[in-house]
């Protein structure tokens, strides 16, 4: 089980959302850099970054900081937010990241995601962000009439490297995972899955553990909270 530290990049500061609303956020005090040294310092192997002012821009607004992060430690990065075109992911793969994270523009239009899957073998991981069963797009403001099963069904043999499937309802709010939904797309997807959303506790990486497909799992508000003690955490990191 593969443990995701998370990190979520606004005005160059760690932050969190809740169920990814801009207007409901912390800031912590520590940077993105320091940040990713800590759990590097703790031992853990991989980390998913977030640049939420690429989400609202479309650009790569914190490449620098990205950058630093990947030159800095030995962890394998996987980036998301706002990557909407080739070029953008191509400047990602360039610093080192090994996985980018299509969302918004790849439900949108799935030729831009099947271009990608051919150009970036196993470098591209899909979101899909969940709502009652239903994709959302743009930074979770907008839902899509795309059921997300139906979406993956459509898009299933592009070679996609990793899916990532979030529970909006549940993100930020540390209840636990939707483990129905995730088992689900897990049994569905021809690729390896990444479980966010709601991980409050030892006990639902535990859980997590039993799930066939199932490769890893997203941690971020609990860990800043100091609901999950990142010793713990990384005794389940394998």
């Amino acid at each position: 089980m593969k443990i995701f530290p998370a990190i979520d990049i606004k005005d160059k500061k760690c932050v969190r959302l809740v169920k990814g609303d801009f207007d409901n956020k912390t800031e912590y005090k520590m940077s993105p850099v320091e940040q990713a040294g800590k759990y590097k310092d703790h031992g853990f192997k991989n980390l998913h970054i977030v640049d939420l002012d690429g989400a609202l821009t479309g650009e790569t607004v914190n490449l620098d900081i990205i950058q630093d992060i990947v030159s800095k430690f030995d962890l394998r990065v996987e980036i998301g937010g706002g990557i909407r075109n080739i070029d953008s992911i191509q400047k990602y793969i360039d610093i080192g990241a090994e996985k980018v994270i299509l969302g918004s523009a790849a439900i949108k239009d799935k030729n831009f995601l099947r271009k990608a899957c051919e150009k970036f073998k196993n470098k591209i991981a899909l979101g899909l962000d969940a709502k009652d069963g239903y994709l959302s797009v743009s930074g979770w403001k907008e839902s899509s009439s795309q059921l997300t099963l139906e979406y993956l069904k459509e898009i299933n043999d592009y070679g996609v490297g990793r899916l990532i499937y979030t529970d909006i309802n549940r993100d930020g709010m540390k209840q636990g995972p939707n483990f129905n939904e995730t088992i689900k797309v897990a049994e569905m997807s021809n690729c390896p899955v990444i479980i966010s959303g709601g991980v409050s506790s030892i006990d639902d990486i535990k859980k997590a553990k039993n799930l066939k497909n199932v490769e890893g799992v997203i941690v971020g508000k609990a860990i800043y909270d100091g609901d999950i003690k990142l010793e713990e955490l990384a005794k389940e990191d394998a």
